[in-house]
């Protein structure tokens, strides 16, 4: 059943199988980044909170890719906020220095790589960037119109940003971390599948 569900999703989105591949390496990155970098985390949190973060960073190389391996992103770029990419993507080149986000070198390699992946994404698929990353469609249709080009200073001026997709819920985090830490696939689908859910009920919102 819930292989089942994950095909649907695929299908209804357009989803390859280079695109879950790379959805399912941004997402170990991303817990990476929690692992490595736990003062940086604990004080800015990326939308974690303190105890989800530190349930976070004692999981093994292994069990982070078990966590990572979902069919949608669980980081986020504000994706959701359609006003928000309207005005940065109309300004895009013209910010100045001060705009930067003072963020440390990975997290603004991770953001160029996943702002490429939304460029990508949105670029060649009609539902999937909305379903993989919760981009509004209004969002999708603005990264289709920008070229490859703008996206370094795009990272540049929204690392600040980069946050846990549903921050505000703190119980499938730590379900998800919980599961990853033990030796149990099916629960872990099981939570994996929750996530799906989430994604659906924030795209009919």
């Amino acid at each position: 059943m819930q292989h089942a569900h994950v095909r649907s999703w695929v299908r209804e989105a357009d989803v390859s199988a280079e695109m879950l591949e790379s959805v399912r390496e941004l997402n170990h990155r991303f817990l990476d980044l929690v692992a490595v970098q736990p003062g940086d985390w604990e004080r800015s949190r990326r939308g974690l909170s303190a105890a989800v973060s530190a349930q976070v960073a004692p999981l093994s190389a292994a069990q982070k890719a078990a966590a990572a391996n979902c069919p949608y992103a669980l980081f986020d770029l504000r994706f959701h906020d359609e006003s928000h990419w309207l005005g940065r993507l109309r300004t895009t080149g013209h910010w100045s220095v001060a705009e930067a986000a003072p963020v440390d070198t990975n997290t603004l390699d991770f953001v160029r790589l996943a702002l490429f992946f939304a460029w990508h994404v949105a670029s060649t698929t009609k539902l999937a960037a909305q379903l993989l990353l919760g981009m509004h469609d209004v969002t999708a249709a603005a990264f289709r119109g920008a070229t490859i080009d703008c996206l370094p200073s795009l990272a540049a001026t929204e690392a600040a940003h980069l946050t846990a997709r549903w921050n505000n819920y703190p119980t499938y985090w730590s379900a998800l971390t919980g599961a990853a830490s033990r030796p149990n696939s099916a629960n872990l689908r099981r939570i994996q599948l929750y996530g799906l859910q989430l994604a659906a009920a924030a795209r009919l919102a």
